[in-house]
């Protein structure tokens, strides 16, 4: 798009420099310049615009579709010159006006003179020496690169994958002033100790450690366990385990060793 314009179907802008797919086609001719008109149908809505060349004016006309964005700004804040109008341009060809305008031109080149002048003088003093110059933009690129490289190894120590910013006071500021709940810090240490305590190895090798209810429920089982085997071994019935039975086993090896001797 050459310009910035408004779509007819649905209001929005089009930016200048939007590329389209259009139809091209010669549409009639200025004496012997071809007049060219482009076809084509907006992202936003899918509304047909009509594009025209204008070689008379060395422009673009809009023929359908789209409306042109207007855009006005001041000379002196975007820094330009004003070009004459074609009013201007015609009375250029009367040798008198020509004159005056040149008197106008001349004494406003008086006006900006000094200032141009010191400007010249500024930038005159400013390149004079291109090796100071160079080696001062050298020792800040490499005084930058040395920051960024500190700052992305200890982006890495604490795990991050990007680089951090400086911090500010103002970031300190805003951290200090805010209040976890109090459940936070007990959260953290209990996370921290079941991740002290779990394996290092993957999950794939290793069972997930039990959750702290799963746990809490696994104690109270073995607690009553232990308690019901220490109350049969009081009352008499005893039923012997998995350990008793290899005690048992033992004890009796060992009484059996006796009978044969004391029969011997």
């Amino acid at each position: 798009m050459p310009f910035n314009i408004w779509c007819g179907g649905c209001n929005s802008m089009i930016a200048k420099g939007v590329r389209f797919n259009a139809e091209k086609k010669q549409v009639g001719n200025y004496y012997s310049t071809k007049i060219w008109s482009f076809t084509m149908k907006s992202a936003c809505c899918k509304h047909e615009i009509v594009i025209q060349t204008d070689p008379k004016n060395c422009e673009y006309v809009i023929i359908s579709g789209a409306q042109r964005k207007t855009e006005d700004f001041d000379i002196e804040d975007a820094e330009t010159f004003a070009l004459p109008a074609d009013e201007e341009r015609g009375k250029l060809s009367d040798p008198f006006y020509r004159l005056e305008h040149q008197e106008e031109d001349i004494k406003k080149k008086k006006e900006a003179e000094p200032v141009l002048v010191r400007l010249q003088h500024l930038s005159d003093a400013r390149h004079a020496d291109d090796y100071s110059l160079n080696k001062a933009l050298r020792a800040q690129l490499r005084s930058q690169k040395k920051r960024v490289a500190e700052e992305e190894a200890a982006s890495r120590k604490m795990g991050l994958g990007i680089r951090l910013l400086p911090a500010s006071e103002e970031e300190s500021a805003a951290a200090g002033r805010v209040k976890f709940p109090p459940k936070f810090d007990r959260n953290m240490k209990d996370k921290r100790a079941l991740i002290k305590s779990s394996s290092i190895f993957s999950s794939s090798s290793v069972s997930p450690l039990p959750s702290n209810k799963r746990r809490m429920e696994l104690e109270t089982k073995r607690r009553k366990i232990r308690a019901a085997a220490a109350s049969s071994l009081l009352t008499g019935g005893f039923k012997p385990s998995s350990w008793s039975e290899n005690s048992g086993s033992k004890g009796g090896r060992h009484r059996g060793t006796l009978v044969s001797a004391r029969k011997s």
